[in-house]
């Protein structure tokens, strides 16, 4: 080995890899794909994944587990075959399993986490990442070398698909880097992580609780609150450009091309939730919503960060499964952008959930870089959702057009 490459060796720090390192393990063989990747599908800190020419319809979600491949579970279970060379319609609450383009050799010292593209989650498209002899969705482990598949579940709306779409993402970590709130205080003296609106703090209520920790940015009177990730809450207060602080998807809705962009009303899919003077709102068992943090976040380039909810005993429903935030997501390359809000995909599931203005609901969790990525995420690299508000997809066109759906309450 020559010295330049044991100082490239020496190099290789833990922690997710950027899109540099990214851009090396696909030339050296390590992500392969018979197609070319094109450099727009690498991201500041993940790949996103294609799917391949074909998909399978099959009876129920499955894990192959140690005793058997993909291959044998999929045929096991089969009900039909879809070509995917030409669009392909996926109906609402079928299970779909199809091979991704891509495939994996890692090194041993490098595993992967995916999840859903914001895109994929904002349409409620449950999907999830499978690997030969996993144990778990959306893990792959270290030294992988094998497939990759999906499985895919459109939830309300039937999709339309073809060879090439990106449903999912995929991040690599080296080693076993640490996440914890010590390190993400540090962070938060160092870097300012929180904004919200109008110069107003985090919720009175997550002070009063004394559930925080409350850490002041570069001495700042606006607090960043700490506990198992930083704290993310409810916006059903709405804003002076907006009322709106929800969408409620509409049921049996015609099928969305997800190769089209600004083409579909937002009024013949979505019915927009104005501000109530309670702060309070019912959602309804079975439905999807589409809400806003009253927080705006910040991301610097040297983490990566991940959306979880905050605690699944507050009540029987999902929240943001399309969690993954970029490097410099509400930053910029130089901290010139002043936050950006999460949007969260929520469902209650089998009793109606009230849900109020500042609200804890999720934590967004810092994970550090391996490096920081050459690439960063907003316009410059056609990032969809940079400086957003409550924004639906990239599928639809300006949300104006719901505005006037429905009066105000």
């Amino acid at each position: 080995m020559d010295l330049f490459s044991q100082t490239r060796r020496s190099e290789r720090k833990t922690g997710i890899l950027p899109s540099q390192e990214i851009r090396e393990l696909i030339g050296n063989g390590k992500i392969r794909c018979s197609a070319e990747i094109p450099d727009d599908q690498i991201q500041p800190a993940s790949i996103d994944l294609r799917l391949g020419n074909v998909a399978y319809r099959v009876q129920a979600s499955f894990l192959p587990g140690r005793s058997a491949t993909l291959r044998n579970k999929i045929a096991e279970l089969r009900i039909a075959e879809y070509d995917l060379s030409r669009p392909t319609l996926l109906e609402t609450n079928a299970v779909y399993v199809a091979p991704l383009l891509e495939s994996l050799a890692l090194p041993r010292d490098i595993g992967g986490k995916a999840n859903p593209k914001s895109t994929t989650g904002r349409l409620d498209i449950f999907t999830r990442l499978i690997t030969d002899g996993g144990l778990e969705f959306e893990r792959v482990l270290k030294g992988y070398a094998g497939d990759l598949y999906v499985e895919i579940v459109p939830r309300t709306f039937p999709i339309v698909v073809t060879a090439g779409t990106k449903l999912n993402q995929l991040r690599f970590i080296r080693g076993n880097p640490l996440s914890t709130d010590g390190i993400l205080e540090q962070l938060a003296e160092r870097e300012r992580l929180v904004y919200y609106e109008n110069g107003e703090g985090p919720a009175e209520a997550v002070i009063e609780r004394g559930l925080k920790k409350a850490v002041s940015s570069q001495g700042r009177d606006q607090q960043a609150i700490i506990d198992r990730g930083l704290r993310t809450t409810t916006d059903l207060e709405g804003s002076e450009g907006s009322s709106i602080v929800a969408y409620k998807a509409k049921r049996y809705c015609p099928p969305i091309d997800l190769s089209k962009v600004g083409i579909y009303d937002p009024a013949d899919f979505w019915v927009p939730i104005h501000s109530p003077k309670s702060k309070r709102v019912v959602l309804d068992p079975g439905d999807f919503y589409l809400m806003a943090s009253k927080e705006r976040f910040s991301v610097p380039p040297s983490y990566a960060a991940e959306m979880e909810p905050f605690d699944q005993s507050i009540g029987d429903f999902s929240v943001h499964y399309a969690g993954f935030f970029d490097p410099g997501f509400g930053y910029g390359a130089a901290g010139e952008i002043k936050g950006t809000k999460a949007v969260l995909e929520i469902r209650a599931h089998e009793v109606p959930l009230l849900l109020e203005d500042k609200q804890i609901i999720g934590r967004l969790i810092y994970h550090r870089m391996a490096n920081a990525p050459e690439k960063l995420y907003g316009q410059a690299i056609g990032s969809s959702y940079q400086q957003q508000g409550l924004a639906l997809s990239k599928q639809f066109k300006p949300v104006e057009s719901a505005r006037s759906a429905v009066p105000k309450s």
